[in-house]
Formats: C-alpha cells, structure tokens, sequence
C-alpha cells in the first residue's frame, strides 16, 4: 500500500446527510477505511421509522467505496448502538434497554444473548462493527456523562458482563469496541464537551477502571476504544486518545487488537487540536485507526505530510494500517465461513429485551410483595412518550389511571421526584434525593421496561434487580431479596 493507502485505511470518517454517493466518492479518493453511520444518516419511511432495505442499501455502496482500490479485507461500516439513548438505530429494530440493566439482573447468560440478538439484527443490514460495550466502570452521581451506560459501578462485574456482552457480538456476526480506556465512568466532565481530567493515581486505576478492561483483552477483544480523558499519573493535560503512555499503558495490559480512538470531532480534541492535527498527533501515540475527524480530507493530509516531513514515522503508520487490516481480514474470513452467524429480523429481540428489564427492575425502598398500587394510579413526570407507553403497560396488568398512588417518572438526570412511587428510568441516581417512599429503578423506558414495572406495581411480578452502584445511602446490591 503507498502512503496515501495508509493514511485512508486509518481513518473512520463520519458524513452528514443522506448524500451516500459524495461520501462514497471521499472513501475512494482518500483510500478510508469505511464509515460510521450516525444519525442523520439513518434513511425512515413514510411513518418516521427506519427503513432497513434502505440502510442495506447504503451500507452496500460504502462497504464496495472501501474496496474500491482493490484492497481484499472488507471496509468497516459502524454504528453506535449501546442500548437506550445511545441507539441510533430504532423501531422496527430492537432498541434494548440500558446496559446497567445487565448489571442489575447480573445474568451473564442473559447479557450474552441479548449481546448477540442485538448484533444479528446489525449485521443483515451490513453493518460489521459496533461502538459496543461500554465497559467504564461508573462512580455514581458524579459521572455526569456515562451513567447507566456503565454495566455497573463494580470493576469485576463490568468486566465479567463487558466480556459476555462481546463474545455474543461476536458470536452474531459484528466486532465490539470495549470503551472508553483508560475510564471514563470516574470523571466529572463531559468529554463531548470539553477535556474531563482523571486526577486518580496508577494504583487507583488499576484497581478498579482499568480492570473490566484487562478482563476483555484477556478473553480476546479486537478492538478497544480510547477515550478523550487527560490522565496527570501518565501524560498531563493531553487526552488518553493522543496520549504514548496511555497506548503504552493499554498495550502492557497485553493488548495486541485495533486501538481505536473516540471520535476525533468532540469537544476535548477539537478545542484543542485544530485542523487536522490530531490525526498524526494520534497515530504518533499508539492509536490505529482514528474515528470521525473532524474534516476527513485534511486529516489525511496532515497523516500524509506529517509522514514526508518525519514527523509520524512511516514504520508506525504501517503498523496502524496492517493492525486494522488483519482485523478486518479474520472478520471477512469468520463471516465467509460455510456456517456464518443467521440474521436477524428487524425488532426481534424486543421480547429478549423486556425479560432483561423483567430482570433488572429495583425496588430502592418499599416493599417487596405484594401490589405496590392496588387498583388504580396517578402519573406525572416524564416525556408524551413515556406516559403513553406506562398508559399501554398499566393496560395490560389492570391497572387503572387518574386516581390513586402518585407514580412520578424522572427521566435522564431529571430532579428528584415527590409523589408516593418515584421511578427512576436511566441511571438511579435521582433517587437518592427523592422523598417519595417508593422508590424504583427501572433502567430504562422501552415498552418491556414499562410492562416490567406495571407488572410489579400491580403485585403481578417481583422485582429481583439490585443496584449495581451506590445510590446516596443506599449501597449496591440494594433490592428486594
């Protein structure tokens, strides 16, 4: 491959809009590796929902832009689709509920197939990489930006579940990314943002961020995701993504897969790194393939020149290029053997996705048998959307609206709630503050995850999840026995 292949085969760019064909034009002439679809790239139908011939469609010219220089692997084409909120792709596709919902159920089995529902679903529509599982390991209230993408707040458990949840990736067909090294669930700043700095020592690190991390490489994951997170204990004030001793760090963790940067056109690099400066910045570090800079053409450019003038050692640009190559090489030979992982229909997994909140919902406080709202409640809080899918869920489990208990609904990172029931349906941590005697967790506000509290509410089911970190004084592990 000359330079100029090289530089392409780094670089994940991103598009804006649904002209596929210009940014097909762009994979070609810069050689890149593929592309990420993000959401205004997702093409809907006349009823707002996604169409998935049409997202084949587009995923097809991109994969065959990838390889239109002759190059024999097969492009990446991602997608960001965690669970939840972090969905870019909705109805008829499953959307599962959040990733702490795994923690709370703590059911390996179950984190794994519904890891592997989610991937056979991706991978008919040509989609072979998933920015998924975000294994950070979450401090509670005071991580503004990870919340209930964390599997949990404690480090073994992340990483057993981090660990499932890839291999029933795999196993469906689409590569994970392990995100974000070296922890992002433990800082007090939004990294899409601005740069958050992690002011723990190695010591502290190693014991509870890094150690879902050392789990996932040591079962064997492809790829990890650096985050933008300045770490003072290895390089101060340059983000892990552009920083040599956090690629050192994660390669002495016995790391040999794609490091894969988080993308290049958040706040913390683009405040501080203009142009296309971060892409050699970048590659110079450790990193082997770059997501989303900012401007695609000059991020090539400056890869390019920055190897003329000795800036980016050639030798290291190859070995970038030749780790996403072989990647990419064992993931077109996995797919093309004669028993490839079975699609998928759109939406099939919904029912896998409501066992999973069946099995995560908390009760904080209040008690555990019984219906906790005989007959009848009252509803308040949470979006149009929220209340008509808990108005379908109370339906089905007989419970009447309009009068009764106060069920208050506190959506993401809402204020606490009063009321008689406060249910909390991303992260909990609201409801350390609420006053209201019943308190909920939910994880989530699918239709399942709403069948899954109607049902508890109206004394039809238990709720067996635990927390899976501290919420105020109530510590993990609360929840009815």
């Amino acid at each position: 491959m000359s330079v100029e292949q090289k530089a392409g085969q780094v670089l994940m760019p991103f598009y804006t809009g649904t002209n596929v064909e210009a940014h097909a034009a762009t994979i070609e002439r810069l050689h890149l590796s593929g592309s990420i679809i993000m959401g205004d790239n997702v093409p809907l139908d006349a009823n707002g929902k996604v169409d998935p011939v049409a997202m084949t469609a587009i995923n097809t010219r991109l994969a065959q832009a990838a390889r239109a220089d002759g190059r024999p692997w097969p492009g990446l084409i991602g997608v960001d689709q965690e669970g939840a909120v972090f969905s870019l792709l909705f109805s008829p596709l499953t959307v599962c509920t959040t990733p702490m919902s795994y923690g709370s159920a703590s059911n390996l089995a179950l984190a794994k197939e519904a890891a592997n529902g989610l991937a056979a679903e991706l991978a008919p529509l040509g989609f072979n990489v998933d920015f998924a599982p975000d294994t950070d390991v979450t401090v509670g209230p005071a991580d503004p930006t990870i919340g209930a993408r964390s599997m949990s707040g404690n480090p073994d458990a992340a990483g057993v579940l981090g660990v499932a949840f890839f291999e029933g990736m795999l196993a469906g067909g689409v590569l994970p990314a392990v995100k974000h090294f070296p922890g992002h669930g433990s800082v007090a700043v939004d990294s899409h943002h601005d740069l958050p700095v992690q002011p723990a020592g190695l010591d502290e690190l190693k014991a509870r961020d890094w150690k879902p991390f050392q789990a996932a490489i040591t079962a064997g994951a492809p790829m990890v995701m650096t985050g933008h997170i300045a770490v003072p204990a290895l390089e101060p004030g340059v983000p892990a993504s552009l920083s040599g001793p956090t690629y050192a760090a994660l390669r002495g963790l016995g790391f040999n897969g794609v490091a894969i940067t988080d993308a290049l056109n958040m706040g913390a690099v683009k405040k501080h790194y203009p142009g296309g400066s971060a892409a050699p910045a970048a590659l110079s570090a450790g990193a082997d393939l770059l997501l989303m800079p900012a401007d695609a053409g000059l991020a090539h450019a400056a890869i390019v020149q920055a190897v003329a003038a000795g800036a980016l050692p050639a030798e290291r640009l190859t070995e970038a290029a030749q780790r996403v190559a072989t990647m990419l090489t064992w993931r077109g030979r996995v797919a093309a053997q004669p028993a490839p992982p079975a699609g998928a229909a759109p939406g099939s997994g919904n029912a896998l996705s409501a066992s999973v909140s069946a099995a995560a919902v908390t009760v904080v406080s209040g008690a555990c048998s019984g219906p906790l709202a005989p007959g009848s409640v009252q509803l308040a809080g949470g979006s149009p959307q929220d209340r008509a899918r808990f108005a379908a869920a109370a339906a089905k489990a007989g419970l009447a609206t309009g009068s009764g208990p106060l069920v208050t609904l506190i959506g993401y990172n809402g204020p606490p709630a009063d009321g008689d029931i406060a249910v909390a349906l991303d992260a909990p941590w609201p409801l350390r503050a609420s006053t209201a005697p019943t308190k909920i967790a939910l994880y989530g506000r699918t239709q399942g995850a709403f069948d899954a509290l109607a049902n508890v509410l109206a004394g039809k089911a238990a709720a067996p999840g635990k927390l899976p970190a501290a919420v105020g004084t109530f510590p993990a592990g609360t929840g009815c026995p």
